[in-house]
């Protein structure tokens, strides 16, 4: 016996991949329904590869009632509307957006880090999924910090355009092939031109002169991985379609060298460490698309302050980021939880 699942935000890029994962992870489901807001209503769209077409429901008009989960890919105000919603109807739901992550009574989840927080999902019904460059560098700095203890993260993001939705992708398209033919690159989505170019800016400026983004990393990264560590991010928008990169810096508290931070890495749950100190012996963006792995790459140890190391941590923001801990989440309140299915 399976379960029966909902994708808020069905049509989009979060959500179909939601979808994707779904059918390739082979999730026990008995039903899915696809749901988006009322534009796409009567739409039907693919549930992965199975053969399968759903028909797309108005959320405002959904009935949460009798459905096990449902996986929240429409962004914060759907999640403010509709959540509590899902949640009171004991639909569990498993939320995207950033809405309820630093919510005490939520538990923020990434699988291979804290899989024990989910117990706390009771109090709201409601899970929260981090931020797409949090989730990535948290699975990266996981077992590190078991071994050694992390005292302190420098972390550059490089973070594609599909981290802001289609338009995203839509605008670094769209500029690309007007350079080319000698047409204005007029910048609607983004701050600044993105194509051949990017952006230190993601999300909106706070007093200190930081942005949001830059901020979710610090706090969800504490919340989920050790509130003792300290974080400090920039933040940039490049010009690549999809898959977030990071340069990371990691000070411990004891001694790790290089070599043991490879040997840990390389087992380690959700990790493909390839580093090979040649030419091409890393993994960027364009490798990392549609895969479920967080790469790791570059691995060597930081002269400059006692017990560092500098790391390049590579993954798929719509799989890793997004749709794919999501799902991975869902597998986890199915084990740990409802045990619905054999």
């Amino acid at each position: 016996m399976g379960y029966r699942v909902v994708v808020v935000g069905a049509t989009g890029n979060v959500g179909r991949e939601m979808l994707n994962i779904l059918a390739e992870r082979q999730f026990p489901v008995d039903e899915v329904a696809a749901v988006a807001s009322s534009r796409s209503q009567g739409d039907e769209i693919d549930f992965g590869d199975s053969g399968k077409l759903l028909k797309v429901q108005n959320i405002d008009h959904f009935d949460f009632e009798g459905w096990d989960m449902a996986l929240f890919a429409a962004g914060s105000a759907a999640s403010k509307a509709h959540a509590p919603r899902a949640a009171a109807s004991g639909c569990t739901v498993i939320d995207n957006s950033s809405l309820y992550r630093m919510d005490p009574d939520v538990p923020l989840i990434v699988p291979e880090v804290n899989p024990e927080a989910i117990d706390g999902y009771r109090a709201k019904n409601i899970i929260a999924n981090p931020n797409c460059s949090t989730a990535q560098m948290v699975v990266a700095l996981k077992p590190l910090h078991d071994f050694a203890r992390i005292k302190r993260v420098v972390v550059a993001t490089y973070q594609s355009v599909s981290g802001a939705g289609k338009q995203g992708m839509d605008e670094l398209f769209e500029q690309s092939r007007n350079i080319f033919v000698g047409d204005s690159a007029e910048a609607k989505k983004f701050t600044k031109q993105i194509a051949f170019n990017v952006i230190p800016h993601i999300d909106s400026f706070l007093d200190d002169g930081s942005t949001k983004e830059e901020w979710k990393m610090v706090v969800e990264t504490k919340k989920i991985l050790d509130p003792r560590i300290k974080v400090t991010a920039t933040c940039v928008r490049v010009p690549v379609f999809v898959g977030h990169s990071e340069a990371i810096n990691i000070e411990f508290e004891d001694e790790i060298s290089a070599q043991q931070a490879q040997e840990i890495l390389r087992e380690a749950p959700g990790i493909m460490l390839v580093d090979k100190r040649e030419d091409g012996g890393y993994v960027t963006p364009v490798e990392a698309v549609g895969e479920y792995a967080t790469y790791v790459s570059r691995v060597r140890e930081d002269p400059t302050v006692e017990n560092g190391l500098s790391l390049w941590c590579v993954s798929d923001n719509l799989r890793k980021g997004a749709a794919l801990n999501a799902v991975q989440i869902a597998e986890l309140l199915g084990r740990r939880h409802l045990q619905k299915a054999a």
